[in-house]
């Protein structure tokens, strides 16, 4: 949906980001909504939330609800708001925050699980529209060399939509299906198991939440945010309490699906670690593939247990340089010196699975594998790297792409390699990355790529 949704991501100021928004709420049919924005608030001066009041008198009767680039805020205007029923008295959900004025009155900023109340008043997508979202994405990964990807948090819809393009013989992107973990009686009541599919579509894992994210000052961490004192970050509402959670675990696992969490903050790694941990005392030995998602933040004492459970490190290096930029003023230098800790992780004999975490992310692998390699931040203040010690080579970031993504889907013996016998997903690309200086390899362009023997893009 993204790609047809008013883009904010590269706006570089509030007055850039409500310009925007005015102009899509010219075009907006009546009744119609503004929805997408991935907006980020730290390429402002003041870096500053947004609220409301920048946008109100450009959107007028138009509904808009605009998100945070990393999905875990989002803005709302005043009509969204209505039509959310959300005012001064509506309480904070378990594992969200409604952002107040000194008042007490809703700003339209919305975090974590504070969304879902406003997302309730949106209109749900037509099949047609999300069909149409489906072949534009579809078109777009095979124009970047993304042969594979990983859909966390799919809903039964957007299911329905691959099985259909499935059954035409239109499917050009191999899918691995997660849906919610709380909906994970759905799969273990009809017998569906961990990797259960053919080689384009595939479901039996689970996405979990267990915090926010660093941007949004949501993610949970042992000691406070040092920009935010009083705040150490949110548990999802699918924490609330984190028994549930745990219990959520325990049965899914018991019905044979694979667990992939959300955590970023380092307690909130460390209490997955924990949950991990109860599933292998309680049901014994097994070959699960637990992952952690953006593994970001991690404690110390941690990387060994990652280790000690076989647990994927399932990241994404593009963060690695953008939240560079600012991280240590929020987490301060020693914790961030643990952030997107790829070479800590590789010396501890952890599997790595890299992807790219779009939208929150660009989805082009080539700006992930220079993220990697070189941690050069997007502002260009850390040109030998970010924490350079936690530079990859470019061998090592391909194996994590490849080779460590298809084993984080039970796929290493089907794909991942240019291998007899696997499956034909070739990408060629426009230079040789293993050669070139790695400062060009974010500009390597994709010239043809294949899937299953096919081309399904060949550069104009």
């Amino acid at each position: 949906m993204q790609l047809d949704n008013v883009q904010l991501n590269d706006a570089t100021s509030a007055q850039e980001f409500a310009r925007r928004i005015d102009a899509r709420a010219k075009v907006t049919p009546k009744g119609s909504w503004i929805l997408g924005g991935d907006w980020d608030e730290t390429k402002w001066t003041p870096a500053e939330f947004p609220t409301k009041e920048l946008i109100d008198p450009v959107t007028h009767d138009t509904p808009v609800f605009v998100s945070r680039y990393d999905g875990h805020m989002g803005l709302a205007n005043s009509p969204a708001l209505r039509a959310a029923g959300i005012t001064a008295q509506t309480p904070d959900p378990p594992g969200g925050a409604i952002v107040r004025d000194a008042q007490g009155n809703p700003t339209g900023a919305l975090k974590d699980a504070a969304q879902d109340l406003l997302y309730k008043a949106v209109p749900p997508l037509s099949h047609d529209e999300r069909m149409h979202a489906v072949t534009r994405a579809l078109a777009y990964a095979g124009s970047l060399g993304v042969t594979s990807v990983q859909h966390m948090s799919a809903d039964y819809a957007d299911i329905a939509v691959y099985g259909e393009l499935l059954e035409r013989g239109e499917l050009t992107t191999r899918i691995y299906v997660a849906p919610s973990i709380v909906g994970f009686e759905d799969l273990a009541k009809i017998g569906v198991r961990r990797a259960f599919g053919g080689p384009y579509l595939r479901i039996g894992a689970l996405k979990g939440f267990a915090d926010g994210s660093l941007g949004s000052r949501t993610a949970y961490f042992f000691e406070p945010f040092t920009d935010t004192p009083a705040n150490r970050g949110l548990l999802s509402s699918e924490m609330q309490p984190p028994a549930a959670m745990r219990d959520r675990m325990m049965k899914a696992d018991a019905a044979g699906l694979q667990l992939c969490t959300h955590a970023i903050g380092d307690q909130a790694i460390s209490i997955i670690l924990d949950f991990y941990t109860n599933v292998v005392k309680e049901h014994g030995q097994a070959d699960r593939r637990f992952r952690i998602e953006h593994a970001q933040h991690m404690a110390a004492k941690d990387f060994d247990r990652f280790a000690e459970l076989g647990v994927i490190a399932s990241m994404q290096p593009y963060h690695a340089i953008d939240d560079g930029r600012w991280a240590e003023g929020r987490i301060g230098h020693d914790r961030a010196s643990r952030t997107y800790a790829f070479r800590t992780f590789l010396n501890h004999h952890v599997h790595l699975a890299f992807g790219t975490d779009w939208d929150v992310a660009p989805l082009n692998p080539m700006l992930g594998v220079y993220a990697a390699v070189t941690r050069t931040t997007l502002d260009g203040k850390n040109p030998n790297g970010w924490f350079p010690e936690q530079k990859l080579t470019v061998a090592e970031t391909i194996e994590a792409y490849t080779m460590g993504s298809a084993y984080a889907e039970f796929q290493e013996k089907e794909k991942g390699s240019i291998t007899p016998g696997k499956l034909a997903d070739l990408v060629l690309l426009g230079d040789d990355i293993f050669k070139i200086d790695p400062a060009k390899i974010r500009d390597v362009k994709v010239l043809k790529t294949m899937v299953g023997g096919k081309w399904v893009y060949e550069a104009k």
